[in-house]
């Protein structure tokens, strides 16, 4: 699965959307390649071409079987999968081929947290698409962050991220919530304050040993990222000191940690979090789209229908996670990669991956299609994901990327879990945020 080490505050999904009717089932990352790239010739001498894509963590195209469709209706192209378990490791690779002009494949996978330095600094490495999709066919903000100034689009957008709540309705029904999800949505409607205040409510009649929240990093980051401006204003500068919506987070996030809302989590530590969600410890979870399957996998079958989902706090959703797919301007089959990246991001193939894994399209013609349009998930008390992760997208406001935007947030992210875990001061965690932060950007 796209597991990956927090990118831009964030880990890849494992998860499987069940349309209404079928079993939400999830996938666990092998952690290995899923095909190894092809060292041989990429054209045999009877014109058969192999196509290399190279991503990490969990893409879908192999699970919902698309590279085995583009081989039967394109006979003569066999697409080869080269998986990184790892972004961290990923990125470096990439830049370190990018600048060599060696080693690329065909298609190279690129992360929502990298876009921005890829678009600033590598642009001319890569084949423009702009005449190869339709840039009006995704969610208006997406492909605009793969766009340079000059109109050359890098890459093509695969998923993105849309903010929910998942909570336990069990938990809930003990502390004396409302448990529908309508009604829940209603109290935390103002915002992430009303959030924290349901918070409070849960904790004066809470189960012993049970927290309203697991994680209040993954909070922060989801108040920063349902804000236009989050670490850079709009003319490229680091504002990560003086941002509005990094102090509210911050304070936020601090609020939880002080009043013991949060169980101080680091989100998917196997030691630490998957147990947790298994003995029914954590009332809510932050929940990007690709989230629930991370809540089934690590919950378990005996936990099904113990959870439920609704929208996210506020007016205004946040965006948490998503990919690209670029083309090397060097690659040897350009114009066939071209044509599979097309194909990969067309409505179809994104509503295939999006009911193989869960990964919300980026399309939003795919919005349309009973595969996301009637998605529900049993696990979820049969909660209409389809409609909720789309009202979600509608609203996630255009933000404002920087090159080290996947530093900035996992610095932040680290400072936080120092406060739950090692009762940092508030302060104190700041200015080790700050300080480390300042080193990352220069």
């Amino acid at each position: 699965m796209r597991i990956t080490r927090t990118v831009g505050g964030r880990r890849r999904r494992a998860a499987v959307i069940a349309t209404t009717g079928l079993t939400a089932t999830a996938l666990l990352l092998a952690g290995c390649s899923s095909d190894s790239s092809d060292s041989g010739k990429s054209t045999d001498a009877n014109g058969n071409i192999t196509l290399t894509v190279a991503d990490y963590g969990q893409f879908g195209y192999k699970e919902a079987g698309l590279f085995a469709q583009y081989h039967k209706l394109h006979p003569n192209i066999t697409v080869k999968e080269d998986t990184t378990a790892d972004e961290k490791v990923y990125y470096p690779k990439l830049l370190q081929e990018l600048n060599s002009g060696s080693g690329l494949a065909d298609v190279q996978g690129i992360e929502v947290g990298r876009i921005k330095e890829m678009v600033d600094t590598k642009a001319d490495k890569f084949a423009d698409l702009s005449k190869v999709i339709n840039v009006d066919d995704w969610v208006s903000w997406k492909e605009k962050q793969a766009t340079t100034s000059g109109g050359q689009v890098i890459g093509a957008g695969t998923d993105i991220g849309p903010m929910s709540l998942c909570y336990n309705t069990d938990l809930f029904k003990k502390a004396g919530l409302p448990t529908d999800r309508d009604k829940v949505a209603q109290k935390i409607a103002g915002g992430w304050s009303d959030y924290l205040a349901l918070g409070e409510e849960y904790k004066k009649n809470a189960p012993a040993g049970t927290f309203f929240m697991d994680s209040a990093s993954a909070m922060f980051n989801a108040v920063v990222s349902s804000n236009t401006q989050q670490y850079y204003d709009s003319s490229g500068q680091p504002i990560y000191k003086t941002s509005s919506s990094v102090k509210d987070g911050w304070k936020l996030a601090s609020q939880a940690a002080s009043e013991g809302l949060s169980h101080g989590l680091a989100q998917f530590d196997p030691p630490t979090w998957p147990p947790a969600l298994r003995k029914n410890s954590v009332a809510t979870v932050v929940c990007p789209a690709w989230m629930a399957g991370q809540i089934s996998t690590n919950a378990g079958p005996s936990n099904k229908g113990h959870w439920d989902i609704t929208t996210a706090p506020g007016s205004s959703s946040a965006n948490w996670g998503g990919s690209f797919l670029g083309i090397p301007k060097s690659g040897q089959h350009v114009a066939e990669a071209s044509a599979l990246v097309k194909w990969l991001t067309a409505p179809a193939q994104q509503a295939a991956v999006f009911k193989a894994i869960g990964a919300f399209p980026s399309n939003k013609n795919a919005y349309t299609l009973p595969e996301v349009k009637n998605a529900k998930l049993p696990y979820f008390n049969n909660a209409p994901v389809g409609k909720i992760y789309a009202q979600e997208a509608a609203t996630i406001p255009a933000a404002v990327l920087g090159p080290k935007d996947a530093d900035i947030k996992d610095a932040f992210s680290t400072q936080i879990t120092n406060m739950e875990q090692r009762h940092t001061s508030s302060s104190k965690a700041w200015n080790d945020a700050i300080n480390n932060i300042d080193k990352t950007v220069g």
